[in-house]
């Protein structure tokens, strides 16, 4: 069961922003978020806004996703117009997910075409997706560097193959050095998901996805503690005892042991689980998380902020569509930021 969304004050169905967001808007960054909301399996320690079933209803299922997107796309340029805000070019775009190269490359290229006429592209912007290592081909990966997208993101998580079938992981180890090398002939940079902390993960198993990792020279690399989130399978394995409970310590000295390979192979820790090649190649969509620059979240569940402002969508892909079908925003609840509560 995916978390649940925070309660909030509520959402104008309009999605117009109070005038608080113009103050300083011109100096902040703009950037998108676009959350493609499927799997092909729902992994047991995964608590995200994802499904697996491939028909969730009209304009909800895989099928007529991207044009429900671009539903949300156009209401979100004209929420920014209406409420004021100036128009500024995108600085990065990141789809997320889910897995969201389980949709045609040829939805999501047409999602980022539909972005890039609504708001410039800037020079140089970051566009980013993440893919797991089986959801992907040449021809795939092609015509996504062909239509703009400049960084891939895959989810390794380990070079182990007991780990992986603990987190229900369904790609075999020898698959993530092919998509990076098609990547890689394609033109885009690359970044490696890794996890640490499975049940039944040694010492040495760390270290192997690590040095795994490393092997690949990805420009990027991000390596998260195994956190078990009420609701998911791994918790249910782990309170009847299948699985042996979360080891704090363990996680501490496997952090330590990232940070020393990962820094000692020339890698830039910049964030808390997050390390680049250089410091250029540091994901700046996470950095503008950070900074409390200006985004727009597209998708079901998906988060936005803009000016001290955010708000988040309806958690279900079905009411999210059927929002959009009628014209009014798929925003469940939304929240003002005080100065005490940003910091």
């Amino acid at each position: 069961m995916p978390s649940v969304l925070p309660e909030g004050d509520p959402a104008p169905a309009d999605g117009l922003l109070p005038a608080q967001v113009l103050v300083g808007a011109d100096s902040r960054n703009f950037g998108l978020y676009v959350h493609i909301p499927f799997c092909a399996v729902r992994c047991g320690y995964c608590d995200f806004n994802t499904y697996t079933a491939k028909e969730l209803g009209s304009g909800a299922s895989q099928d007529e996703y991207a044009g429900t997107a671009m539903a949300e796309l156009d209401l979100a340029a004209r929420v920014l117009v209406d409420s004021g805000l100036p128009r500024r070019p995108l600085q990065t775009v990141f789809f997320g997910g889910g897995t969201p190269t389980l949709l045609p490359a040829a939805d999501l290229a047409a999602l980022l075409g539909h972005a890039a006429k609504l708001w410039p592209l800037a020079d140089g912007a970051e566009v980013t997706t993440e893919a797991n290592p089986d959801s992907v081909t040449p021809g795939s990966l092609q015509q996504l560097a062909d239509a703009g997208f400049t960084r891939v993101s895959f989810g390794m998580q380990s070079a182990v193959p007991h780990v992986l079938k603990v987190l229900d992981r369904t790609h075999e180890p020898s698959r993530v050095p092919e998509a990076v090398g098609w990547a890689r002939e394609a033109g885009l940079a690359v970044s490696i998901d890794l996890i640490y902390g499975t049940p039944g993960e040694s010492m040495g198993d760390w270290e192997q996805s690590l040095d795994t990792a490393l092997g690949y020279q990805p420009d990027h690399i991000s390596a998260y503690s195994l956190i078990i989130e009420d609701g998911t399978k791994l918790a249910a394995q782990m309170r009847r005892g299948e699985v042996p409970a979360i080891d704090e310590d363990d996680h501490a000295e496997k952090y330590l042991i990232a940070e020393q390979k990962l820094s000692s192979a020339g890698m830039h820790w910049y964030e808390v689980s997050n390390w680049s090649r250089e410091p250029a190649q540091a994901c700046r969509h996470n950095l503008a998380y950070w900074r409390g620059d200006d985004w727009w979240g597209i998708g079901p569940g998906a988060h936005s902020h803009v000016g001290g402002v955010r708000w988040w969508n309806m958690k279900h892909p079905v009411p999210y569509a059927n929002r959009l079908a009628g014209g009014q925003s798929p925003a469940a609840g939304r929240e003002t930021l005080d100065s005490s509560t940003r910091r």
